[in-house]
């Protein structure tokens, strides 16, 4: 039986959340966050962590429009 496979959890600039298998090279704009682990540990810790869904700068965009 073969070991599952490993995943990193990545984030980009704007602060989107993704799933990358560990090990791999990440493409441009993406970081590593500093969890890894199996998929299902990695998803659950994206559904507790990113609980606005909506990119960094729509984010200030909204913020900045009703300040």
């Amino acid at each position: 039986m073969s070991e599952a496979p490993r995943y990193d959890v990545v984030r980009n600039d704007e602060e989107q959340y993704s799933l990358w298998e560990a090990g791999r090279e990440l493409p441009a704009g993406w970081h590593r966050e500093g969890t890894s682990g199996t998929r299902e540990e990695c998803v659950a810790h994206i559904d507790r962590v990113w609980t606005d869904i909506r990119p960094r700068s729509v984010r200030t965009r909204q913020q900045t429009a009703r300040a």
